[in-house]
């Protein structure tokens, strides 16, 4: 017989935040690049997508998880792969920058 209590607990309320956003229902091909898409063409997507996550309500919880779990495609909480890439790069140089301070 399965050992149920080493399962994890429900996780809905993790995901609930998604059943406020402005995104709900929009086609998600505004905000993940067809293969090749590059230049003007992959420019004026990510804006539209933008201008939807601008007006979200739940833009914040989208921006933090698409960091927390690094997802790789798309555009999430108004940032697109590559502005999550920056900022995920410069949160790792201010750790590696910061001093250490040795206790005695």
């Amino acid at each position: 017989m399965a050992d149920f209590s080493r399962l994890p607990g429900p996780n809905a309320d993790l995901w609930d935040w998604q059943l406020s956003a402005a995104c709900r229902g929009v086609d998600s091909s505004l905000f993940f690049h067809p293969e090749g898409e590059r230049g003007a063409a992959r420019s004026s997507r990510e804006q539209s997508a933008k201008e939807v996550c601008m007006r979200c309500p739940v833009r914040a919880q989208c921006a933090t998880h698409a960091l927390a779990v690094r997802e790789p495609y798309g555009v999430w909480g108004g940032l697109t792969e590559d502005e999550r890439e920056e900022l995920q790069g410069r949160a790792r140089n201010r750790l590696v920058e910061a001093p250490l301070t040795v206790r005695q």
